[in-house]
């Protein structure tokens, strides 16, 4: 089932997914920042993040590409924004996650620029992938074993909710996912 939804941000639109835990805010930041508690969900990263830069490696991919993030805003426990660097502007990935906790529940809001709208029916599933896998990976405190399969079914109806003409065939992608990830656009 598709979570996501346009939102319009500053002026630019973002896909925008949401993501409950019972956990404190802290375990999810560090779910979300931390190397190896990212790595069991998404992706490692290297490097000094004081620096404002790091490298991450996307650990779910076919190809498991590296590239530099950009951290622009870094406000612990409650908000992370990064932007990979990229010499085309519409591979150029910002994305911002904001965290609240209340009663024991924390709330994350995920949101990515969309620099190109048609990307939205990979991204749209890539990101339902990834941050059902957090779920998974939180609550079990392990490396997640949410498989990819049926997930590009997703695309047909992020097609719908932002309103592209023609819906994605997912037997006709453009990427080539790992058996347990998603494609790279």
């Amino acid at each position: 089932m598709m979570t996501g939804a346009p939102e319009t941000i500053d002026g630019q639109e973002h896909l925008v997914l949401t993501r409950t835990f019972r956990a404190p805010v802290e375990d999810v930041w560090a779910a979300v920042t931390e190397s190896e508690r990212l790595g069991r969900w998404f992706a490692t990263w290297t490097g000094d993040p004081g620096s404002g830069r790091v490298r991450l490696t996307w650990a779910y991919e076919e190809e498991m590409p590296t590239e530099t993030y950009v951290i622009e805003v870094c406000e612990e426990p409650t908000r992370l924004r990064v932007r990979n660097e990229n010499d085309d502007p519409i591979q150029v990935w910002t994305l911002d996650l904001r965290l609240t906790e209340e009663a024991g529940v924390t709330t994350l809001r995920f949101a990515q620029v969309l620099t190109d709208r048609s990307l939205v029916t990979d991204v749209g599933p890539g990101w339902e992938y990834y941050l059902d896998r957090l779920e998974e990976s939180v609550r079990t405190g392990a490396t997640a074993t949410v498989a990819w399969e049926g997930y590009l079914d997703l695309g047909r109806e992020y097609a719908v909710a932002f309103g592209l003409p023609d819906a994605p065939d997912p037997d006709a992608s453009a990427g080539t996912p790992r058996e347990d990830g998603p494609p790279r656009t």
